[in-house]
């Protein structure tokens, strides 16, 4: 089986990313190949992983715009952009032109806290579950398809920094699992719905 060729687009730390690399050198992304991590933040801490994986790199800019991105995306026959912590809004007609192919990482079981300060809105609402989703990317803010979600229990201790550690880890395990789905070529976006292994599902799958 040939390798998935995949971007990773980030704006932070880029803990994600290690843990990606982390993945594909154990094995368990044995058919990803990480082509490109592309920033909207020159001063982004995830670059510094990719420089040391001598992993191309590129920075959202006046000079390299979304444009630029798709032909690239068409020369060097990208299969899978992958939204690792990136906190950007993806011009519609990007996602529209790619649409099947772009995935995110949210940090809520969506469809509950779309957008930002997602671990504090959790407990303000007094939720007794939180995770993390990943879901194909629409124009609409968080509302794509969800295909997969890792799940916590919120204990009446749990503050913003100890969800936020949390949901972290949820995240290092989901993310991975997702891309192996693509190179596996078990899932697939469905309209409002995602085919699994073939199977048109409604519901994500939920890991504990």
């Amino acid at each position: 089986m040939s390798k998935l060729n995949c971007q990773i687009f980030l704006s932070g730390n880029g803990s994600n990313l290690k843990n990606i690399i982390q993945k594909v050198d154990s094995g368990f992304l044995q058919n990803i190949h990480i082509h490109t991590v592309i920033t909207d933040n020159p001063g982004a801490e995830g670059l510094r992983y990719a420089h040391e994986r001598n992993i191309s790199t590129k920075i959202i800019s006046d000079v390299y715009g979304y444009e630029d991105i798709s032909l690239d995306i068409k020369k060097y026959n990208i299969d899978l952009i992958v939204l690792a912590g990136f906190m950007k809004i993806l011009p519609k007609y990007f996602v529209e032109h790619h649409d099947g192919k772009i995935i995110n990482l949210h940090p809520s079981l969506l469809p509950k806290h779309r957008g930002l300060d997602t671990h504090k809105r959790v407990i303000q609402s007094g939720d007794s579950l939180h995770g993390a989703s990943v879901h194909f990317v629409t124009e609409k803010l968080d509302e794509g398809p969800v295909f997969i979600q890792g799940v916590i229990e919120v204990k009446e201790s749990d503050t913003v920094s100890s969800l936020k550690k949390s949901v972290h880890n949820i995240e290092y395990q989901i993310l991975p699992i997702a891309m192996r789905w693509f190179s596996e070529q078990l899932i697939e976006k469905n309209g409002k719905y995602f085919n699994f292994r073939g199977v048109l599902e409604k519901e994500p799958i939920r890991y504990l």
